[in-house]
Parts: structure tokens; C-alpha cells; sequence
């Protein structure tokens, strides 16, 4: 489960486009945050995730955030400003469990596309061309359609599909989409299918499509309707902090992630109905080439750290759905669920010193002069989470779930291999 939101240069305080995901995983799955530079190929085809796919003579650099057993990516950015996300949608078409994910789609066209509207047409002639499947998911059967939100410096779209039936809507101020199919009659582009259908009085593409039920159990209606909401009132206002303030927040406060749901932006597992986690999370300001990444879970715990081209990311072992304590994915991920034993304690304290570190890092990103490098300041933030983490380490009581909760927790520990 994910929620995307895009606010256009008309809608921020500072006239950048603003491009923002929280990624949602099974808990144990683990993502890595890479820089990969732009690379010559003289192979014919590239393997992703299930298939291969023609290879092309040169691909772009590109930052992303991937799964760790995904060649694709939840979301991520080029060398060009051009990003994009994707989120599952439940629809009544049947999607095989061996074909090109959406995963995969979003790397393909980060490392082959400049523009919005070049990667939009990329993607559709994948879908049109080549179908949409595979299980998303490491752990269990997860076959679903997507929806992509695709943007750069001047222009961003919103894709949505089902199966190979597609629709698409240029974005004019602000737009966010999550685990449902948002848009009805009212694209600027569709499939030729679509236009077919569309010929029927008061058609409406959402819900021809849509599949009530893991729709309706996805909650992704009531995320979209809140992200959305959140991001109209702050309309023309938007700011990279304001950004951040969404993807941290929850369906009501004082949290507790014990009695969480799907619900939430920045979603704590929880069992079977909810099965999902924030694993990662992006935030890019377009035009500026700042890109944030927390490049870990659970954002309300987390600092996003600003990543570039050039100066790459600090050096840590590549995951998998293993406790490593020398990746770094993994060792905030201790401390996470450390915390979350006893949440609403200490929440607002560390609430309080997790913003001054984070408006430390905005500050010394945006003050940055000529001489200094941003690789220097991503390597001081990624140390001044760990140092913090260090310090709350020593601070927590560890405290008690209650009995479903904790057995939930139990279960996933003990398959990631984690012992408190």
C-alpha cells in the first residue's frame, strides 16, 4: 500500500514542483536507497524482476528506492528532475503472475526518459505493448494493476490502469493517489479500449474497474481523500516541510500503533488487516535537484536526509529480509520496533528533537555555499540519525503489547531474526 502526492510550482510557497511517496511494504522487507550513474550496455536485454526486456546503448543515472529483492523501484528520481511512483490498484481485470511490474515500469523510464509526458508515453506503450503482473509481494500473492503519478520541473501526470486499459490527466495545482482508482470521466488522454467504453451514458472509469472488495479493504479511498484534502488547504502554501509534516501523519492523534489502520499515512504494521508499513520514503523539490529519502521506515521516526548525484550514499551492506545490523535500513529498523513497544511515552519528546535535527538539515541544505559539497551534508545527516538513535537506545523502557499485537510482532521478528 502507498499514498503519492504531487503539488505543482502554482501550488508551493517557492514556485518548485513537489513530488512526495511513502512506500508501503510487508514489514520485513527491507529497501535499499541507491545512486546508480549513467552506464553503456552492450547486452541485448536486461533481466528485471520476472522477464527480460530489450536493453538500450546507454541508460541515465537515477536515485532510487527498491524492495531488496525487486530490480525495479517503489519510486525514485533521475539525472533530469524527472520522478515517479507507483501504487497497486485492485481492479476486475486478471493479472498474471509472471509479467512486467510496475516496479520495473518506473525503473525503465527514469533510466530511458527526460520528461513527464516522454516517460508517460513510455510507460503506456509497456503496458499496451507488453501487460502489467507479477506478484508484488516477497512473503505472499500479490497481483494488482497500477497507478503512477509522473512528474518534472515544469509538468506532471497522473497514470492510472487496469490490466491494459489505461487513463491519463495532466496535473494542474495538486493531485495525490493511494490504493484506489481516482479518476472518472474526466482524462485528458485514454487507451483506445477506454474511449470505447466511454461511449456508455454517466461511464465512469474508477468504478467500471475498480474491485469493491480489496479496494474497499485497502482503504485507499479514505488516504487519498485525506492527503488530498491536506494539500488543497495549503494550496499555493506547499512546502517541503509541509510535505513531510503529511507523510509522517496519522488518521488521529495521540497515536498509538496498536490501534492503527490502513488508514494511516505513515502506516505501523499491525497483523493481518494491516499488513503493510511505511518502509521508505521520498520527497523531491524538482528544478532544485534536492532529493530527500529517509531510507527507512516509518517517517514519523525517521529524518529524510537530502541524497544527490554525485555524492551518493553512505556505505552499508546490501539488505534482504534479514536483521543486518551493518546495513542501514536494518539498524534504524531495531530501533523502530524498540520504540514502538512503547510509543505514546516517548513520542512527543522524540517528536520535539527529531523536527530541531530535521530543520537542521534543511537549513544547512538550503545555506549551502559554493565550497561545500552536498555529499558531505548527506554524510553528516545519515550520522546525526544514527547518533540519535544511539541516544534514545539508552532512553526506552522497553514496554508490553498487548497479547494479539505482540504475537503479531512476535512472528515477524522472529523471521527477520530479531531478538530484544
Amino acid at each position: 500500500m502507498c499514498d503519492i502526492l504531487v503539488a505543482t510550482p502554482k501550488a508551493t510557497k517557492e514556485r518548485v514542483m513537489l513530488f512526495a511517496k511513502n512506500s508501503d511494504r510487508d514489514p520485513n522487507e527491507a529497501q535499499v536507497l541507491e545512486v546508480i550513474p549513467r552506464q553503456k550496455h552492450e547486452e541485448e536485454a536486461v533481466k528485471l524482476t520476472y522477464v527480460e526486456f530489450p536493453q538500450v546503448k546507454e541508460t541515465y543515472a537515477v536515485i532510487l528506492s527498491r524492495p531488496w529483492w525487486i530490480w525495479g523501484a517503489e519510486m525514485g528520481v533521475n539525472e533530469f528532475g524527472l520522478a515517479i511512483g507507483n501504487t497497486a490498484v485492485f481492479t476486475k481485470e486478471k493479472i498474471p503472475e509472471k509479467s512486467i511490474l510496475g516496479m520495473d515500469m518506473i525503473r525503465l523510464a527514469l533510466e530511458r526518459t527526460k520528461t513527464s509526458k516522454e516517460a508517460l508515453h513510455f510507460i503506456i506503450d509497456i503496458i499496451e505493448s507488453y501487460g502489467q503482473g507479477g506478484n508484488g509481494s516477497y512473503e505472499h500473492k500479490l497481483l494488482y494493476s497500477n497507478s503512477f503519478i509522473i512528474a518534472d520541473p515544469k509538468e506532471a501526470w497522473v497514470l492510472e490502469t487496469a490490466g491494459k486499459h489505461w487513463v491519463a490527466k495532466r496535473i494542474e495545482d495538486v493531485y495525490s493517489i493511494s490504493n484506489a482508482l481516482t479518476i472518472e470521466d474526466d482524462w485528458d488522454l485514454a487507451s483506445e479500449s477506454v474511449e470505447s467504453l466511454a461511449k456508455r451514458p454517466k461511464f465512469s472509469f474508477a468504478k467500471h474497474f475498480s474491485d469493491r472488495f480489496y479496494t474497499h479493504f485497502a482503504h485507499g479511498r479514505e488516504r487519498r481523500a485525506f492527503t488530498y484534502r491536506k494539500l488543497k488547504e495549503k494550496e499555493g502554501e506547499i512546502t517541503l516541510e509541509y510535505m513531510m509534516e503529511i507523510l509522517r501523519s496519522h488518521s488521529f492523534e495521540p497515536y498509538s500503533p496498536e490501534k492503527g489502520s490502513m488508514r494511516d499515512i505513515c502506516m505501523h504494521y499491525g497483523g493481518l488487516t494491516r499488513p503493510s508499513q511505511t518502509a521508505s520514503s521520498q520527497i523531491s523539490e524538482l528544478g532544485r535537484d534536492v532529493h530527500w529519502f529517509t531510507g527507512t521506515s516509518l517517517p514519523c521516526l525517521s529524518i529524510f536526509k537530502p541524497i544527490s548525484f554525485e555524492g551518493g550514499i553512505p556505505e552499508s551492506e546490501v539488505p534482504t529480509n534479514r536483521y543486518n545490523p551493518k546495513n542501514y535500513w536494518w539498524r534504524i529498523e531495531k530501533f523502530h520496533r524498540l520504540f514502538q513497544t512503547n510509543y505514546q511515552k516517548y513520542i512527543e519528546e522524540f517528536s520535539k528533537e527529531r523536527d530541531e535535527l530535521q530543520m537542521e538539515v534543511i537549513r544547512r541544505a538550503r545555506e549551502l555555499k559554493e565550497n561545500e559539497s552536498l555529499a558531505e551534508l548527506t554524510k553528516w545527516a545519515f550520522e546525526r540519525e544514527k547518533e540519535l538513535v544511539e541516544k534514545w537506545e539508552g532512553k526506552i523502557a522497553r514496554g508490553r503489547y498487548s497479547f494479539f499485537y505482540g504475537r503479531n510482532w512476535k512472528k515477524v521478528n522472529e523471521r527477520a531474526g530479531i531478538d530484544f
